[in-house]
């Protein structure tokens, strides 16, 4: 086989993937791209495209998360091809007085980290959307989140890599990877790869990669299914979720049925820019399975018309599955580990296309050693062996 070399060679052509390249390219890099399949092809290309803070804990993750949506409306200027960008803000909704001031709560505690948040009243809800029910009592929005095509923000980080010398090597499955003498190699379908560093942004299959190397990476593949209805009129603008939404991303309880608590059930809805609507959400551990659950369809479904009653005349134009990089605090795992030169990008659940932009910058801050734009050190691997 041949041998090829280059400075940093990434592994995982997904949205994390494609960032780092970018970032390390336009960097002065000599980068190399090494994907499994096609581009985009796995969690990236299954997903909904948000960039958001309505839903981070307040403190570090919503912090970074508002940083990385600073980057993408930079980059929306930058990058070569339109990825359907837009800033629309988002919201929560609740049902009942308990959750109302749970979100005043939630509100304040993000206003006072310096987030464009604000509470929203019965009225606010109907001027919102006059299809909402009537028994929704109000809510919450935050006013900078934005949504991208994330497949196509994926290629357009490659394109706009590529003019700056990136190499993308697609269809390279990855069997071993060592390191000696001070250099890394990656045997793959076709090639033997060399560099001086290596970033494993792998996503579920980041463990894996971790394996070769000895080295315990706790990320584990989370279902979600997606429905995708067509658009008969507009029910709204921008993304919809229930406040249940963080109960069920944070393993807290809810008030709903056993099901849908079992397959963690809670209302998304989101418009897209060719106003059809991603309807959502389920969460279920069930390993690599990517079969579409018909009864989870129909849960999903249930719980959207309890919000949109509207929604039962949509018609329904298909539905897809994706799984997650799950980790147990819901944090990514973004730095170096215990081989030096072998980085870590990967874990970030739900959140990845969100921040792929600040996780690409601080990947390529690491490796030229440059000071990161906040302390990453939540970040680290090593959290789960200190835990």
């Amino acid at each position: 086989m041949n041998n090829i070399n280059h400075e940093v060679l990434v592994i995982g052509g997904g949205i994390i993937g494609a960032s780092i390249s970018y970032f390390l390219s336009k960097s002065g890099y000599d980068v190399g791209l090494i994907e499994s399949k096609e581009i985009a092809s796995l969690t990236s290309s299954h997903c909904d495209g948000n960039i958001l803070a309505i839903d981070k804990s307040p403190g570090f993750d919503s912090q970074m998360t508002l940083m990385s949506q600073k980057l993408i409306h930079e980059l929306s200027k930058e990058l070569v091809l339109p990825f359907e960008y837009r800033r629309p803000g988002s919201i929560l909704v609740c049902e009942n007085e308990a959750e109302m001031e749970a979100a005043k709560q939630w509100v304040k505690q993000q206003c006072d980290y310096g987030l464009d948040f604000k509470m929203l009243d019965k009225e606010d809800i109907k001027n919102e959307s006059k299809y909402f029910s009537d028994h929704i009592l109000g809510g919450l929005e935050c006013a900078t989140d934005s949504t991208v095509n994330p497949y196509m923000l994926t290629f357009s980080f490659i394109e706009t890599a590529k003019q700056y010398g990136l190499k993308v090597y697609e269809y390279e499955h990855v069997y071993d990877v060592n390191k000696e003498n001070n250099k890394f190699c990656i045997e793959t379908t076709n090639y033997y790869f060399h560099s001086d560093k290596v970033v494993n942004a792998c996503g579920i299959y980041a463990s894996r990669i971790g394996d070769m190397l000895n080295i315990d990476i706790p990320i584990y593949p989370r279902k979600g299914q997606i429905i995708v209805a067509s658009r008969n009129e507009t029910l709204g603008l921008r993304k919809v979720m229930e406040f249940g939404y963080l109960m069920s991303k944070f393993g807290g309880e809810r008030q709903v049925s056993k099901e849908m608590e079992e397959y963690g059930i809670a209302l998304v809805f989101e418009p897209t820019e060719s106003q059809n609507f991603l309807i959502g959400s389920s969460r279920e551990f069930n390993g690599y399975d990517k079969k579409v659950n018909a009864k989870v369809n129909s849960l999903i479904a249930q719980r959207a018309i309890h919000f949109y009653p509207k929604l039962k005349d949509m018609n329904l134009i298909r539905t897809y599955c994706g799984l997650r990089p799950f980790t147990e605090d819901h944090l990514p795992i973004v730095g170096e580990t215990e081989i030096s030169g072998f980085y870590v990008a990967a874990g970030h659940e739900g959140d990845g296309i969100g921040l792929s932009p600040i996780t690409g910058l601080f990947i390529e801050q690491l490796i030229s050693d440059k000071e990161t734009e906040i302390d990453i050190s939540p970040l680290s691997i090593n959290r789960f062996k200190e835990a």
